[in-house]
């Protein structure tokens, strides 16, 4: 009778350690797929998943002399107008060295093209604040791949999904935006993103900017 109470009361002792380690959370700051995996579904989450083309401010004013070099503008907005996301007119303007017939041409976003001209809050580099982009895919985490330690901080590679504005199929759309279709064609692991994060007291937090 008393080995059986003996072992009645180990069994006991086993299961208490037992719920005890199923319950215990683990360490957010601990250097695991895990964690870096919550942390970019956090970071992206946060306004951070738009593929967007730092097109700020609309309309845009196309000059002539843009339009002679061969300036991204001038490239990528009449495509823009094919594709009906956005329509041009003449406008006069003051004849100058960037001007010389006194024209430019103002492209303004139809409805179509207003779908991709999002919030997105954004700082550039010369400090001015901007509160939306004209944007034309979505990325989301399919999976941590690998990451280097750097004391408290970490680059995180990891394969990602993506949900693109159809347009962007056009040979047209991939041809002007060549960065864009890159990122469109190497999602589901032909290509991976990499991620900045630093380690703080409540545990790994992705970071803006370039890594």
């Amino acid at each position: 009778m008393k080995t059986q109470r003996i072992k009645i009361a180990m069994l006991a002792a086993l299961a208490v350690s037992a719920l005890a380690a199923c319950s215990g959370k683990a360490d957010p700051r601990a250097a695991t797929r895990e964690n870096f995996e919550a942390g970019l579904r956090s970071f992206l989450a946060d306004g951070n998943d738009q593929i967007c083309l730092a097109m700020y401010d609309w309309p845009i004013d196309l000059t002539e002399a843009e339009a002679g070099a061969n300036a991204r503008h001038a490239v990528q907005l009449p495509v823009f107008e094919k594709l009906g996301l956005a329509r041009s007119t003449i406008v006069p303007v003051p004849k100058s060295e960037d001007n010389p017939d006194g024209a430019i041409k103002r492209y303004t976003l139809t409805d179509e093209g207003r779908k991709y001209y999002k919030a997105h809050a954004h700082t550039g580099r010369d400090g001015h604040a901007h509160t939306a982009d004209f944007c034309v895919a979505q990325i989301s985490v399919a999976r941590v791949d690998s990451w280097d330690i750097d004391k408290s901080s970490a680059a995180v590679n990891y394969t990602y999904h993506i949900a693109a504005a159809p347009w962007m199929q056009d040979p047209d759309a991939s041809r002007v935006l060549p960065m864009v279709a890159r990122v469109i064609k190497g999602a589901d692991g032909g290509l991976k993103m990499r991620q900045g994060f630093t380690l703080t007291d409540k545990g790994w937090v992705a970071l803006q900017g370039p890594v």
